[in-house]
């Protein structure tokens, strides 16, 4: 990142899910910028540190780190952002759902409780209740710390185990929400692409017989692998349980 201008717009993601990183530290973002620094946060809030005092327009869901209802959203934006909004005229009609000015400047109602559609008031509710949740759960320290201890469990297993590796060769960079493990036996490495995919479809097709564990492969264009989702909504100790059993399945696949 030392090699952006922050002259420009920048538009990134805190937190990878596909790939399994993360933004290291806030610092890599410079106090002072000319340009708007745009942040998807999705897979980040709530589990990780942002630098609010760095980014000008924040995005994220109810869904991911506080396991709400997908398809909604939500956007934070700094002075600098709401400055740009009201003097920047879009060359081309914008569907209502993304307006947020008006011939007045800034719609300030939809950052005040009103909503720009109709929402699921059930989502509210849920999402509401995470948030409750949260708190109880010591808030932002105590979600980082549950999503920590998620990433640790893995860091002890990948340790030992001669089969799998971090997708994130550097440690801070590693993700703690989004996990994501390369296979590295080097029998499954002299496999085609097609034929690893079958081999770990084969291998979690297991798992999911078995009742452990769904939906843990690594997202369709990421390396052929693993990906367990480490936010704090999940348990250290269903982490800790899972991870021998994905040593069972890899045997399962394995060549005898």
């Amino acid at each position: 990142m030392a090699q952006v201008d922050w002259n420009h717009d920048v538009v990134l993601a805190w937190n990878g899910t596909t790939s399994g990183v993360r933004i290291p530290s806030a610092d890599a973002i410079p106090a002072q910028h000319g340009g708007l620094v745009i942040c998807d946060a999705t897979s980040a809030a709530f589990a990780m540190d942002l630098p609010w005092d760095r980014l000008d327009v924040v995005t994220w869901s109810w869904q991911k780190a506080l396991g709400g209802e997908a398809a909604h959203g939500m956007i934070a934006l700094s002075p600098k952002a709401v400055q740009r909004l009201e003097s920047f005229q879009a060359p081309r009609p914008l569907p209502k759902v993304f307006r947020m000015t008006n011939k007045n400047g800034l719609i300030e109602g939809i950052f005040r409780g009103d909503t720009i559609n109709t929402p699921s008031m059930l989502c509210v509710e849920d999402a509401l209740d995470s948030l409750k949740w949260a708190e109880g759960a010591g808030g932002l320290e105590g979600l980082k710390a549950r999503s920590q201890a998620n990433l640790a469990e893995v860091t002890m297993w990948v340790e030992k185990t001669d089969w799998v590796e971090f997708l994130a060769q550097k440690p801070e960079e590693r993700s703690s929400t989004a996990i994501c493990l390369r296979i590295v036996a080097p029998w499954f490495l002299a496999l085609e692409r097609d034929e690893q995919t079958k081999t770990v479809k084969k291998m979690l097709a297991v798992l999911a017989e078995e009742g452990i564990g769904f939906d843990l492969a690594s997202y369709r264009d990421a390396p052929v692998g693993l990906r367990i989702w480490g936010g704090a909504t999940v348990e250290a100790a269903d982490v800790r349980a899972l991870l021998p059993w994905l040593d069972w399945a890899f045997t399962q696949v394995a060549p005898q």
